[in-house]
């Protein structure tokens, strides 16, 4: 595969799904000592990166779940969050600036605090009441950061018997990198065309429902944005109805992310539309790719997993087509802002 290294990717992904059974345990022990509520607050890709877990929680478990952003949060405050919440701070490097003014805050107010990073040695891998950390790199931190997120939601579920199935589930996961190792081998083929239909325009739409709605959003935001310089527009495929329908026309990319979810048929109502008034519809679709062992319940709660795990293999294609490394910043940690 072009630019990867397989055994890396194994060893990260192998660590997320590690860190099940402590974040298991530090979950239990917040819930036994009275937590009230959970928080997930996290800056730009990794906050995205927290939605589906979010959002599994505040649809599936009637324990209070909230998102919000750190930058606010440190202004505002919130009247939900107390002592008694549990705080999630995802953050790759583990210094970003909004998360760690948001960790000073929250040691004040006493809340439990989880941080999930990929270096130690930072002040949110010191800085956390429990923190775990894995590895990672831009190429890698996807899946990463879906996993444990997922692992908490879990948990939070299996300690109030909101979940019946929670082995299962648990089980398939385990063996869920070497599936991603799986889905990139046979998609390498068909990820360079993938790429060039991105590198062919300089404008997407780009729209998903559920659960890969995040995906969808942070792909255009984190990758196509800030890593490309290629504009998009992402919006959510609920919303597409309600504005953005207006902008499609023959010669509009539009790119449909489509997950396995209840939310699915949100996805086709797009695809219909599009398919009628443009030329340029480009459908990433997780149903497409085998997971031997993996139930269908599973696999929806794993459709973001798989894009982000696929995306990564398009973006490898697409720095190379345009010349343009995804390390290239021109303002993002280059200058004061």
């Amino acid at each position: 595969m072009l630019n990867f290294d397989e055994q890396r990717f194994l060893r990260i992904q192998s660590g997320a799904v590690a860190l099940r059974h402590r974040l298991d345990e530090v979950i239990a022990a917040c819930l036994e000592d009275g937590a009230e509520n959970i928080f997930f607050l996290g800056t730009g890709g990794a906050a995205i990166l927290m939605q589906p877990a979010a959002q599994l929680l505040q649809r599936l478990s009637r324990f209070p779940t909230f998102i919000d952003m750190p930058a606010e949060i440190v202004i505002t405050g919130s009247a939900n969050l107390t002592r008694n919440s549990i705080v999630v701070i995802p953050s790759l490097s583990g210094t970003t600036k909004e998360s760690v003014a948001l960790l000073a805050k929250v040691k004040e107010i006493g809340a439990t605090v989880l941080t999930l990073v990929g270096h130690e040695a930072t002040p949110l891998g010191k800085g956390g009441d429990h923190a775990f950390i894995n590895f990672a790199e831009d190429d890698t931190s996807c899946e990463s950061f879906y996993l444990q997120s997922l692992f908490v939601a879990l948990s939070i579920m299996r300690y109030r018997s909101e979940i019946a199935n929670y082995e299962q589930i648990i089980g398939e996961l385990d063996g869920l990198p070497q599936l991603l190792l799986a889905v990139k081998r046979s998609y390498e083929e068909k990820a360079e065309a993938f790429a060039r239909i991105l590198a062919g325009s300089h404008y997407h739409i780009i729209t998903g429902a559920g659960n890969v709605w995040p995906e969808a959003f942070y792909y255009g935001m984190c990758i196509l944005e800030e890593m490309q310089w290629i504009r998009t527009r992402p919006v959510h495929a609920s919303d597409f109805f309600h504005g953005t329908l207006e902008l499609v026309e023959k010669d509009v990319s539009v790119i449909l992310f489509k997950g396995e979810d209840q939310l699915r048929p949100l996805a086709y109502r797009v695809q219909n539309f599009a398919l009628t008034y443009t030329e340029k519809l480009t459908v990433l679709d997780t149903a497409d790719f085998p997971l031997p062992g993996i139930s269908p319940e599973v696999r929806g709660l794993i459709s973001p997993i798989v894009l982000a795990t696929v995306l990564e293999r398009i973006s490898a294609h697409l720095e190379v087509i345009r010349n343009h490394p995804l390390t290239t910043r021109r303002y993002y940690k280059r200058v004061a802002y």
